[in-house]
């Protein structure tokens, strides 16, 4: 078992240790009397970013740098074969997605490429199972699979009108001409998009591996320039040794990949260099000047270059051959993925998880506290009758009326504040809603389509971003807003009542208006030095609109889907404070009123208050076994890497 697989499977039980911490925590909660449906809620969503967790690997490269033998043998050495097919000249001529759905059987979907005629992008597709085209997947045959994945490798010759109107052929590209057949036809992909669902067992754990065609699609496909690249954990981005870096190479690294976490260059075909005329010496001197080489061009760190042979890579693995697998250098390549790659992407979840169980926790530790506070205050005031006559304990009873009214004139001024919060919820929706999202993408796409001139061009694609970014930010305000009237009521709650609350959970939109300058960021680079406006040239700008609007789209769904799980709760605390006070003081009036007309039961309603505080104290060391249980499950580090560090 390969370092990387070790790891990932380590990162899967790590992650299955917090579900099954989260889920014991969950029920206690339920089962305490502590839970309400905005806590149940707030529980089910950490469980699910668990469960739905994923972690992408892109691969890119130009053609035949051995780039599916790579993945091959990374991942699929197990088979004893090859499953994804590689040869000289180009094997993937698609974006593929390698991953797992368990609610489809074993499959590849294939996405036609006429669909690249329609404005909509491959994100836009993925709902639509009809417009796939869909073949069986034999899992238990090597040689079946073999066969299905090499559907994805299909071409078909069209017109150039044809290439044209798909933004696949650029007639000023002055290499276009070297496209064409004898018969002046192009030849493309048969296939737009392909995503393979396969129950590799990594895959099943939530990795997703993205095979790209050639460079020369990374500047053609949107779904990959815009959406699979700059969202994978690890770009791999794979050289071969006997070429080293070409002009292409360069310019799709520099304006696509760059430096960074979990970006890396693979240097592959290292044994086109074992030459036995040479020494080992020899050899390895060859290997390092070609690491330094490539690594000052591209302006990386020489650890951030990894020279391997995956061909011979795979070839060990598959024959069990440890002294090649050790020359073929895999394994340092597998051993850097698992040391870089997972933990990070392991912080990154735990810090999300800790900042979002710590509000929770501490919001029912407030609910036990006050639960004690007022058992306290009863008992003393129980107490404090002993030996009272009638006439103060009726004084008694009229102070405990007198907070209640008080109390409930402060939750009728809470009425008004309700509404207002409501009408200021609503109020967000009108800059962030997804109908006035449809209308500025309408709009954008009619000025696009009257734009004759590529400066008018431009010019509707900036004035898209500019208006997506202020509705963000006038939605953001109307937060603002919200955020600010529930510091105001919890601070006089706190001091006019004696709850004991926090600040309210906050809230920004900030991270959406970021996302969207980044993705205008990619489509500015893609697009700056354009200069004339050609057909193709405008058939391409629109391919990347129709992925930037999807790439927004699912931005402002996630933003919808976040406020309105923040304004669900926002006033949880309050609310929960509120029903323990409103309980209180309901007990107290009863406490008072039965001792009025017995007061032989008043040591009997002390003694079931000391069984009270008993149980509150129970709770609260209950809250702190599971809280440290919660701890120990985020805090556990994948063994061997802690181990290898």
């Amino acid at each position: 078992m390969s370092n990387l697989v070790q790891k990932f499977q380590e990162y899967s039980d790590w992650r299955k240790g917090v579900l099954s911490a989260l889920e014991q925590y969950r029920a206690w909660l339920s089962g305490s009397d502590l839970a309400d449906a905005a806590i149940d809620q707030r529980m089910a969503r950490l469980q699910e970013k668990l469960i739905d967790d994923k972690l992408t690997i892109a691969f890119v490269a130009e053609f035949s740098r051995g780039k599916s033998e790579l993945i091959n043998a990374i991942f699929f050495a197990d088979y004893g074969q090859r499953i994804l097919p590689s040869s000289a000249g180009r094997t993937t001529m698609c974006p593929t997605e390698l991953l797992y759905d368990e609610t489809m059987p074993p499959c590849i979907r294939l996405l036609p490429i006429e669909t690249r005629a329609e404005a909509l992008s491959t994100s836009d597709y993925k709902g639509q199972h009809h417009v796939w085209t869909i073949l069986p997947l034999n899992v238990s045959s090597g040689d079946g699979m073999l066969e299905a994945f090499k559907q994805v490798s299909l071409t078909k010759t069209v017109s150039i009108e044809t290439a044209k109107s798909y933004g696949l052929y650029d007639e000023n590209d002055p290499d276009a001409a070297l496209e064409l057949d004898e018969n002046g036809c192009v030849e493309i992909s048969q296939w737009r998009h392909a995503i393979v669902n396969f129950p590799h067992p990594l895959l099943k754990e939530g990795l997703i591996i993205v095979d790209t065609p050639g460079l020369n699609a990374i500047g053609t496909e949107p779904e990959l320039t815009l959406n699979l690249i700059p969202n994978a954990h690890a770009v791999l981005f794979i050289l071969a040794a006997d070429t080293g870096v070409t002009k292409s190479d360069i310019e799709v690294w520099r304006n696509h990949i760059g430096g960074g976490p979990g970006r890396m260059v693979v240097l592959n075909k290292i044994d086109s260099m074992w030459d036995e005329l040479r020494s080992p010496e020899e050899i390895e001197r060859q290997i390092a000047h070609q690491v330094s080489t490539v690594s000052h061009i591209l302006a990386l760190d020489e650890h951030q270059v990894f020279p391997v042979s995956a061909q011979k890579g795979l070839v060990a693995k598959i024959h069990k051959d440890a002294p090649l697998l050790a020359k073929s250098r895999l394994p340092a390549l597998e051993y850097a993925l698992s040391k870089e790659l997972i933990p990070s992407k392991q912080e990154i979840i735990r810090a999300q998880l800790a900042s979002d169980l710590h509000e929770i926790i501490n919001g029912q530790r407030s609910v036990i506290a006050a639960r004690g506070r007022n058992i306290v205050d009863q008992m003393l005031e129980l107490k404090s009758l002993r030996g009272k006559n009638n006439t103060v304990i009726e004084h008694m009873m009229k102070r405990v009326d007198v907070e209640k009214k008080e109390f409930d004139t402060s939750l009728i001024k809470m009425q008004g504040t309700r509404a207002v919060f409501t009408k200021l919820s609503t109020e967000v929706y009108t800059s962030l809603g997804m109908e006035i999202l449809r209308e500025e993408i309408r709009k954008s796409r009619e000025d696009m389509e009257a734009s004759k001139f590529s400066a008018g061009l431009k010019e509707a694609i900036r004035n898209f971003f500019a208006q997506i970014k202020s509705n963000l930010m006038t939605s953001n305000k109307k937060i603002d807003e919200i955020s600010e009237m529930m510091s105001v009521m919890y601070r006089k709650f706190s001091t006019e009542h004696g709850l004991a609350l926090t600040a309210p959970m906050a809230f920004s939109l900030d991270k959406y208006i970021q996302e969207i300058s980044k993705i205008e960021a990619v489509f500015q680079k893609q697009f700056s030095t354009m200069t004339m406006l050609t057909t193709s040239h405008k058939v391409l700008i629109q391919k990347f609109f129709d992925s930037v609007a999807a790439r927004v789209k699912q931005s402002f769904l996630q933003a919808n889907r976040d406020v309105e799980a923040w304004q669900k709760v926002v006033m949880a605390p309050l609310e929960a404070q509120i029903r323990e006070h409103k309980n209180q003081l309901k007990n107290r009036m009863q406490s008072i009123q039965r001792i009025h007309v017995a007061t032989d039961s008043l040591e009997d309603k002390i003694a079931s208050f000391d069984a009270m505080q008993a149980e509150i104290e129970a709770l609260k060391s209950s809250m702190e076994k599971f809280e440290a249980s919660l701890k120990v499950a985020l805090a556990t580090e994948l063994t061997g890497l802690k181990n290898a560090a």
